[in-house]
């Protein structure tokens, strides 16, 4: 074990410590949740990384995910010709590519894994593992069984895992609503990460079992710190037993497949709205703080970058370090890291690629603590997406999602990097995922 995988290791400590400093209630702690999400998380990392069946299931699972993105591509193809042919390929009738674009080849993936999911939940194959993690979540961590069947749906959905629960929403404690908010925060959904796997497979091979792996360590990762910042002080209805998913099943098999697509085609218009109106104001706020700050390096002979995730990079600078990035490549991942809570974590992913392929980080293993710690809808965005999408099916609790929302958003960012302190403590220079991590 060299001295970046202990810092990553004396980094869980240290972060879980940052949310107990913000803790409504520091004397009343859940130790059996926290105790017992870190062990799950290492458990996982350990067969992940370092058995050779875990290297199996990991080499598995992204030639699964990279062999369906190419499936996807069959209809994309279809529907924009020309368009659709990814950077360096030629289409079955010898038509080179036009070079990327991210509306015509990233984004239609999501409609297909969209209806890839809805087809798994009607063959009830997706209900089923969640209610087996679920199941695990409530035992051993000893929480309610609505908040952990709202964790575990996170690991494969986003905002409509919401509705597993509804039936219980109105009658939840302010830490399960917490539980709720932060684990939506700190996983990616199937679909989006499914698009992620396509902007950075050119440049990362290995990256869908990396965003996989990650997005099921999250889910324990999240609950920790959920139950950290906002302990339970309240007696939960589903204590003791993890009900029935509660979301409405479809009659057919061909309304799943509509049904996925159109939620696919709504996702999509969600974050090329967001796309369009946080990065157009990020460059707002750029344009008067880089002018005020150019004056301000005149006068005092700064060379500072005054940009908006050039000031956050700041901010996270110190808990990049504590992941176990090396020093080299602390301030391009502090600087992705602010770019993500501001600027989703889209952006973020297009910048990491873009990193990778100009060649910016000088080690390997950073770059990968860096896709872990991205892995996550842990942004400003986030907080109006899942409060309103969470309020509506509970009207009379929007105020305490409302009070709740921003803590959520701290929550699940420091989530994301215990998950990536987790990661870093196994990644080495001679460890074998870290071998088919980045291409060189």
């Amino acid at each position: 074990m060299t001295r970046y995988n202990l810092v990553s290791l004396v980094g869980i400590p240290l972060l879980i410590g940052l949310g107990w400093l913000m803790s409504s209630d520091r004397r009343r702690m859940n130790w059996r949740a926290i105790i017992w999400g870190v062990v799950l998380q290492f458990a996982f990392g350990a067969v992940l990384f370092l058995m050779p069946f875990g290297m199996k299931v990991f080499a598995f699972m992204n030639d699964a995910v990279v062999r369906l993105l190419d499936c996807a591509g069959k209809g994309t193809y279809f529907v924009f010709g020309p368009l659709a042919i990814p950077p360096g390929r030629v289409s079955p009738a010898g038509e080179p590519s036009l070079g990327f674009f991210l509306a015509f080849q990233a984004f239609p993936t999501i409609v297909f894994f969209s209806a890839l999911m809805a087809i798994l939940y009607y063959w009830r194959v997706m209900p089923l593992i969640i209610r087996c993690f679920s199941w695990v979540f409530a035992r051993l961590m000893r929480v309610s069984g609505a908040e952990s069947l709202c964790a575990a749906s996170n690991i494969f959905v986003g905002i409509e895992s919401a509705t597993t629960v509804r039936p219980y929403i109105e009658r939840m404690t302010r830490s399960e609503l917490f539980v709720m908010l932060t684990a939506g925060m700190s996983t990616v959904a199937s679909n989006v990460l499914a698009f992620y796997t396509y902007c950075l497979q050119d440049t990362f091979w290995g990256i869908a079992g990396h965003l996989i792996s990650a997005s099921v360590l999250s889910a324990p990762a999240a609950i920790v710190m959920a139950k950290v910042m906002v302990p339970e002080t309240g007696e939960p209805v589903t204590m003791g037993r993890v009900p029935e998913d509660a979301s409405e099943r479809d009659k057919s098999l061909f309304e799943a497949v509509i049904n996925g697509a159109t939620a696919g085609m709504r996702l999509i218009f969600g974050i090329i709205a967001l796309l369009l109106a946080v990065l157009g104001l990020m460059a707002v706020v750029d344009l008067v703080l880089c002018s005020a700050g150019a004056r301000i390096n005149m006068m005092m002979g700064w060379h500072m970058d005054w940009s908006l995730s050039g000031l956050l990079a700041w901010v996270f600078y110190i808990p990049t370090a504590l992941m176990g990035v090396q020093p080299e490549d602390i301030g391009a991942v502090a600087r992705l890291l602010g770019e993500r809570v501001i600027g989703t974590e889209v952006a973020s992913y297009r910048d990491l690629a873009l990193m990778l392929s100009q060649g910016t980080f000088v080690h390997a293993r950073s770059a990968v603590i860096a896709s872990y710690a991205l892995c996550g809808f842990a942004h400003v965005a986030s907080v109006a997406i899942f409060v309103g999408g969470i309020a509506a099916l509970a009207p009379s609790r929007s105020g305490e999602l409302a009070r709740l929302g921003f803590k959520a958003l701290i929550a699940a960012t420091i989530a994301c990097m215990l998950t990536a302190c987790v990661a870093g403590v196994f990644l080495s220079g001679i460890s074998p995922l870290l071998g088919i991590g980045v291409r060189p």
